[in-house]
């Protein structure tokens, strides 16, 4: 069984967390941080990672999507997560990037709708 952990802040947090860790001076919107690659990857096999989400970037990205803070909330969990899996969408070939935004599309289908029966 794998654990996630999954970290709610505001913009000045994940914009010192994207600074420090991929030297981008601003704040984004979602960060992953795996505990399965890097330095110490390995050290906790049954975590996963960490999933880091900016409060205040969804809730601005919600507007601009005329979607839910909810909704966007989720896709960005489910963003997250991808890129925990090994997914990417920077700096790799163009058939990768579809493949990542297909995954995320129908995980985030499934969970929101799934969501929608809680």
């Amino acid at each position: 069984m794998q654990h996630l952990s999954i970290l709610f802040v505001a913009d000045p947090t994940i914009h010192r967390l994207n600074a420090q860790y991929r030297g981008k001076d601003k704040p984004t919107d979602v960060l992953s941080f795996s505990q399965l690659e890097g330095e110490s990857g390995g050290v906790m096999p049954s975590s996963l990672g960490d999933v880091v989400i900016s409060v205040d970037t969804a809730r601005r990205q919600a507007r601009e999507y005329g979607v839910t803070h909810r909704r966007e909330t989720l896709r960005l969990l489910v963003h997250g997560i991808l890129h925990l899996c090994g997914f990417d969408h920077e700096n790799v070939p163009l058939r990768r990037v579809r493949e990542m935004q297909r995954m995320e599309d129908y995980l985030f289908e499934r969970a929101a709708h799934a969501a929608d029966r809680w």
